[in-house]
């Protein structure tokens, strides 16, 4: 068992083959996202953005997961609420705040789409839709075309649990089971789909569905960052082996409202929010790095104060930065003749 030097204790990001680098930027990451989640409460009540859908209680998974992938090769079909993904995987503070403000530099969509709508060719996040679960069957396709050009690659793709009800992920499940084709899934179970809880949603577990479809699931807590990389990292390397997909159902628990229009207390309790909270990831892999010996609460506070820089910068930047212009309303939505080779 690898042992830190400094406090004895086994280290489990060392055995993963993480550096200590990247498990303290892995944490640094999963700040940055919940910063931005809360500083999008502000400005959403502020009157300054109209709308917001948080992604508060998932960061861990989402990072943990992208740190497990290759960010140079694989292909991202990340859902709404998935910032700390994004941020992981190449996007900045600036981009997320352009998207919110709906601006004209936006990467993602040019400030067309709702915030949580991420796009971006050069980091092979393919943009999602409003029709939840649609990102899935799409998934399917990029691994499929991966599998017939025999490209080293994987489709990674998220979605909540109630996606999991829809018939696009059963139709992806299948395809890419009986190809078996170089995709993940991976549910980010949150416990409720907008109101609806878990237990009113599903017979069994979202995982066990894998079965049905002829490739493994498991189920993992989503609060443990090495759990969720250990296991999306043993998936990459079997999807890359070409045994196929795999599906991963990461349990967590959604500790903000479904989003800024949602009053949460009309269907669960304070006590109950109250009583996830404490469960909260973040705070129990910062104790993990403290004890290994590579983080203190002086490296903290120096974080807190860099995230909050780049935060005022970028939400400076998005709120000034101009808005899309009226002409350039069908710029994108049909194909350019000069792009196309030109007419026949």
């Amino acid at each position: 068992m690898t042992q830190s030097a400094s406090t004895g204790q086994n280290v489990r990001h060392l055995e993963l083959g993480l550096s200590d680098e990247q498990a303290i930027d892995m944490y640094a990451t999963m700040v940055t996202a919940r910063k931005f989640d809360e500083r999008m409460l502000l400005l959403q009540r502020a009157g300054k953005i109209n709308f917001h859908v948080s992604g508060v209680g998932q960061e861990v998974a989402q990072v943990a997961a992208a740190y497990a992938l290759d960010r140079e090769n694989d292909y991202f079909l990340p859902y709404y609420r998935d910032y700390g993904f994004v941020l992981s995987v190449g996007m900045t503070l600036r981009d997320l705040l352009l998207s919110v403000f709906a601006k004209a530099e936006d990467p993602n969509s040019g400030g067309r789409q709702m915030p949580g709508h991420f796009g971006s060719k050069k980091l092979r996040i393919v943009t999602g839709s409003s029709p939840v679960t649609t990102q899935v069957p799409h998934a399917v396709g990029i691994a499929l075309a991966a599998k017939m050009k025999n490209k080293s690659l994987v489709s990674f793709v998220t979605f909540g649990e109630g996606s999991s009800n829809q018939g696009d992920f059963h139709e992806g499940c299948n395809f890419a089971g009986v190809h078996k084709l170089p995709v993940i899934f991976m549910c980010e179970n949150n416990q409720y789909a907008i109101s609806v809880p878990v237990h009113k949603q599903l017979a069994g577990t979202v995982a066990d569905r894998a079965i049905g479809y002829g490739f493994p699931g498991f189920q993992v807590d989503g609060n443990d960052a090495l759990e969720v990389f250990s296991v999306v990292k043993d998936a990459r390397e079997r999807a890359i082996a070409g045994e196929g997909p795999t599906l991963i159902e990461a349990l967590m628990y959604r500790i903000s409202p479904h989003s800024t229009s949602d009053n949460d207390l009309a269907y669960r309790t304070k006590e109950e929010v109250d009583l996830n909270r404490a469960k909260d990831g973040i705070p129990k892999y910062k104790q993990y790095l403290i004890d290994c010996g590579i983080w203190n609460e002086e490296l903290e506070t120096e974080l807190q104060a860099k995230i909050r820089k780049l935060l005022d910068e970028a939400t400076e930047y998005g709120d000034k930065a101009p808005f899309p212009t009226p002409e350039s309303t069908l710029l994108h939505v049909y194909a350019d003749d000069a792009e196309q080779g030109g007419k026949e």
